[in-house]
């Protein structure tokens, strides 16, 4: 039934009015006393501005009202042409009244009295059931308003929408709010034996398959060349050629992580056609797994760094190398490259990724320049020999040099795009915030990091690119003290740098149809895909007060991109089973892949549940 705020209450009879004799009962059983509506107008035109009108009506000759369920219970009729309508006053719900809506500003506009309102303290004391009515209903609206706030709503999902009437069903929801459907078909079994499963899709994943090839292709090279070398003298291979592999393997993990090497690689591989075997295509689509190659080549540059300095060490030693500044050097590198991997290590990264950031940066930036320190001395010292070309000569020949001119470039090359840019932020909730920025156009299914520190941390987020195609906006939640601080006291401006990183979401595009599950601020780079890019697929949102923590604008976006979208509220539901959904909007459309995008357990725990029977899914991993 819907309820004009403007509509007056009437005067209804107390046996309306719930007994209640406990203050903890009226919290459960208040509700506001009943007046029973009839739009005058088949249909009611939002933009008409006039004043309600109230007339009695002898329900006797309205064979169209309802009949009261009491005697003394009157029925008014508005006219419908007169009422002042905003379109957000005729939210359609069922024929019951929802309390979880309650305010005690809306109690106010709908003619209840409330203890604001009530300001006549002698009618406390008459017997009338008018007078009766006027004492309980403001302790009933009241202990309903403050129930609110912490029960649990267990009314049926609603449709909400913007302007629509049900005499007039030319309007079109906006969004719904689903519960999980009772027919949902069965999960079939998981295919291989459980112990084959759990290591194929937990501990030889496509991210530990890329690190395992890099480091074992490394280690082949490491062992074939000290083989080869070990009957010469002074023992061992050629110094500079160990240093050579040292510095190729730091290459190859800056490369791999450089905004314009990943972009690029995106680019590559998105163009695979649909008519290539989903077999292959469900292969290049774990792309986002590079981040293996990173892990691998950094580790195999340390173990050539090892094996480096125990050869220089031996020299040493042994008097045939007289450089102790080399040395120096070299032991302060080799201190910069485990403590590097050391905090790298996931238990570490995750305990502080402050400290890890802080270590990756600093202790990378430093051994970059002692690098460069320790070419320019070796090279000194080779060109100091008998015959040897000059130091200029012997920089320029050494394949190190270039590898790290090469290193330092893309090292600075981010940082030469820092910036600061003015911010819009548009508080959501003290849940969300919805940061805007006009400083460049942004293309789909890119994520920028920003910060308010660029020495300190960066956070990464993904973009949503505006309809007029000339800003972008990005969605913050609060996962953190960082991510607090910007909702409770956004900032006006963020530092950025670099140029926009291409994210998981992008590999979506060569599967023809897929669906997309999220949770919380996962909605973020969801809309960015496909508000900018859109394509046939289901999406499943689960996160709790979907409309009061992200507000109308984000929802209906979501309602844009798939207008059956399931949204869960999971302060409603509670938590559903994703897994289950997640295959039960498989089967229903079609698809042949599924993306999350969610927090680091619910994703593995989805993919898993996926690839453990045979269906390609995919989400950001710890490292990509």
């Amino acid at each position: 039934m819907a309820y004009p705020r403007n509509a007056k209450m009437s005067s209804v009879s107390a046996h309306s009015i719930p007994q209640v004799t406990h203050p903890q009962a009226m919290a459960q059983q208040a509700r506001p006393v009943p007046v029973d509506l009839k739009i005058g107008s088949d249909s009611v035109n939002p933009s008409t501005a006039a004043t309600a009108t109230e007339t009695p009506v002898d329900t006797t000759q309205s064979p169209n009202l309802a009949q009261p369920s009491h005697t003394t219970h009157q029925v008014y009729q508005i006219d419908a042409d007169n009422v002042k309508a905003d379109p957000s006053d005729l939210l359609v719900t069922d024929a019951s009244f929802r309390p979880e809506t309650m305010t005690t500003a809306k109690a106010s506009s709908l003619g209840y009295p409330t203890e604001n309102t009530l300001k006549d303290d002698s009618i406390a004391s008459s017997n009338s059931s008018d007078d009766l009515e006027k004492v309980m209903a403001p302790m009933m609206v009241s202990k309903q308003i403050g129930a609110n706030e912490t029960e649990k709503s267990i009314i049926e999902p609603t449709v909400h929408t913007r302007g629509h009437h049900a005499a007039n069903p030319a309007y079109s929801s906006s969004w719904r709010i689903s519960v999980p459907p009772d027919n949902m078909p069965k999960l079939p079994e998981k295919r291989e034996r459980r112990i084959w499963r759990g290591l194929r899709h937990n501990f030889v994943t496509v991210y530990q398959r890329l690190f395992a090839i890099c480091l074992i292709g490394n280690m082949v090279a490491f062992i074939t060349l000290l083989a080869k070398k070990r009957p010469s003298e002074p023992w061992g291979p050629d110094r500079g050629d160990v240093a050579t592999a040292a510095a190729t393997n730091v290459l190859a993990a800056f490369l791999i992580r450089q905004e314009n090497v990943i972009n690029s690689l995106y680019a590559i591989c998105c163009a695979t056609p649909w008519w290539f075997p989903l077999r292959v295509r469900r292969i290049i689509a774990k792309l986002y797994h590079f981040g293996g190659v990173h892990s691998g080549c950094a580790v195999s540059a340390t173990v050539w760094f090892i094996l480096f300095t125990a050869l220089i060490t031996k020299d040493y030693a042994s008097g045939n190398y007289n450089q102790p500044a080399v040395m120096a050097i070299t032991y302060l590198l080799l201190a910069l490259f485990l403590s590097i991997c050391v905090f790298a290590i996931p238990k570490f990264r995750f305990v502080s990724h402050n400290t890890f950031e802080a270590i990756h940066r600093f202790a990378g930036w430093a051994a970059v320049g002692l690098f460069w320190v320790l070419v320019l001395l070796v090279s000194k010292a080779v060109s100091d020999g008998p015959g040897s070309d000059s130091l200029g000569m012997t920089v320029v020949k050494s394949p190190a040099f270039w590898i790290l001119l090469v290193i330092t470039f893309f090292t600075i090359l981010p940082w030469l795009r820092l910036r600061k840019v003015e911010a819009f932020p548009e508080v959501l909730s003290n849940h969300a915030v919805r940061i805007h920025f006009k400083y460049m156009k942004i293309g789909p299914i890119l994520g920028i990091r920003i910060s308010d520190n660029p020495l300190k941390e960066w956070h990464a987020f993904a973009s949503i690119p505006a309809a007029d195609g000339q800003s972008f906006s990005l969605i913050v939640s609060d996962a953190g003290d960082w991510t607090k601080k910007q909702i409770m006291k956004p900032a006006r401006a963020y530092w950025v740098r670099g140029i926009p990183i291409t994210g998981v979401l992008r590999m979506a595009i060569v599967f023809r149809r897929i669906v997309i599950v999220t949770t919380g601020s996962g909605i973020g780079p969801v809309l960015s895909m496909l508000v900018s890019h859109p394509m046939p697929c289901r999406l499943l949102w689960s996160t709790p007060n979907p409309e009061r923590t992200y507000g109308e604008n984000v929802m209906e976006s979501v309602c844009k991109a798939d207008p059956d979208a399931m949204i869960i509220n999971t302060r409603a539901s509670g938590r559903p089973d994703m897994v289950a959904l997640a295959y039960h909007l498989y089967i229903q459309s079609n698809a042949e892949a599924v993306f999350i995008i969610s927090n680091p357990s619910l994703t593995r725990k989805v993919v898993y549940g996926m690839e453990s029977r045979g269906i390609p899914a995919y989400g950001p991993i710890w490292d990509s």
